[in-house]
């Protein structure tokens, strides 16, 4: 099941980048890691430096992908953000933005997913 889950996050990882690049983003890192998480992606946006965090569910029986943005994760996307922010020494504008993702498996010869929905929600913090 573990196998599972992390081939649906990084299926949503890589939804989410195309989705954010189709929007103009250009991404500068993904899966960057620090001792307080790991950010998925970190994008730029004109002036703006943008943290990703991606939300993905392969369905909505038991709950929506921004449900699982509780405040214990937020905080660790903001510590982490900032020790990037430090470590870089970026000195303009920064936010941290969720992708949420929900695909529906459609079954043919073996299971591929579609994508049920897709938002974005800019400065959840």
């Amino acid at each position: 099941m573990k196998t599972l889950n992390l081939q649906t996050g990084k299926l949503g990882e890589e939804i989410a980048r195309k989705y954010l690049e189709n929007k103009g983003y250009r991404i500068l890192e993904q899966n960057y890691k620090t001792k307080y998480a790991e950010i998925d992606l970190i994008a730029k946006k004109k002036n703006e430096l943008v943290f990703v965090e991606v939300r993905t569910k392969t369905n909505e029986d038991f709950g929506s992908p921004e449900e699982s943005l509780n405040n214990k994760k937020l905080r660790k996307i903001f510590m982490n953000a900032q020790a990037y922010v430090a470590r870089t020494k970026w000195q303009g504008p920064y936010r941290i933005d969720a992708v949420c993702v929900v695909l529906d498996p459609v079954v043919l010869d073996s299971v591929k997913y579609e994508i049920a929905r897709i938002n974005h929600y800019e400065n959840i913090i």
